[in-house]
């Protein structure tokens, strides 16, 4: 049986963006040049009390780039693939 993909749906769906972490963090460390590092991001990630909400975010709107809830893009597609 396949497990549910965690969705980021409903009244004030997106209000998790303004506690994130990453909104007191240089933007550009969510998204690494192409061979860059995302460990910086992902440990911003590790302590954020959003990071549920923001990799559903990531996984229903099939963000391709950057680091979301500590997940880089790869590592998303991972995820989907065995949740499926």
């Amino acid at each position: 049986m396949a497990r549910a993909i965690p969705t980021a749906e409903g009244p004030g769906a997106l209000a998790w963006l303004n506690d994130g972490l990453c909104a007191q963090t240089d933007p550009e460390a969510f998204f690494p040049e192409k061979g860059g590092s995302a460990a910086a991001a992902k440990q911003v990630c590790r302590g954020c009390d959003v990071r549920a909400a923001c990799l559903a975010y990531a996984l229903e709107h099939n963000e391709r780039f950057g680091v979301w809830g500590g997940l880089s893009g790869r590592e998303r597609n991972r995820l989907v693939a065995r949740l499926r």
